[in-house]
């Protein structure tokens, strides 16, 4: 799933017109590898975008919760805390990818001065 639609389900307070449009722009982008469509197919851009938005007002109107309502302050939290997570296991990586560097050029010299 693309990373920029997020959850819109089950939040208080309740999730905005907009926020179902932005979430059925990035999927209409996503699934047509366009950012800005061509002029010549703006309308159908457009359509879809208002096809997928309707769509997904309708669902999210249509389920029923059976979980505890999302905040988007919560929601800020969870990203903030997965993002922190991401970047201490890159600089793990980083650091052992870098160490790894250093020991085989180490021994890429020590082999060269025999």
């Amino acid at each position: 799933m693309c990373r920029n639609i997020r959850v819109l389900y089950n939040f208080e307070p309740p999730t905005t017109r907009e926020e179902i449009r932005a979430a059925a722009l990035q999927y209409v982008r996503k699934v047509s590898g366009l950012a800005k469509p061509p002029s010549a197919d703006v309308a159908a851009f457009e359509t879809a975008i208002d096809e997928v938005a309707k769509s997904t007002g309708r669902l999210l109107h249509s389920l029923s919760a059976r979980t505890a309502v999302r905040t988007r302050e919560g929601e800020r939290v969870k990203a903030h805390a997965l993002w922190e997570k991401r970047e201490k296991q890159l600089r793990r990586d980083q650091r052992r990818t870098g160490s790894d560097q250093s020991q085989r050029s180490k021994a890429h010299s020590s082999v060269g001065s025999r």
